[in-house]
């Protein structure tokens, strides 16, 4: 099971900060792909992953066990 953890509006949106993904493993970008079409998220092309709290690339493996944070950009001021 991979745990995602969600921030801003992604979080809005789903109405959780924590979802569970069982199939795996997976390249980030086939994460992303999952999580975008069963939530309706939308793209998520601008998010940036974390995986074990670490940047991650599309291309990267995400394993069962891997804690990934899914980080919308945030502007302020």
């Amino acid at each position: 099971m991979i745990k995602v953890l969600l921030f801003a509006h992604l979080q809005e949106k789903v109405g959780k900060e924590i979802i569970e993904i069982e199939h795996s493993p997976l390249t980030v970008k086939e994460l992303k792909n999952e999580v975008a079409t069963k939530y309706e998220l939308g793209s998520l092309e601008h998010v940036m992953i974390a995986v074990n709290e670490e940047y991650a690339l599309e291309g990267d493996l995400v394993q069962p066990g891997d804690v990934v944070a899914f980080i919308p950009p945030v502007s302020g001021g």
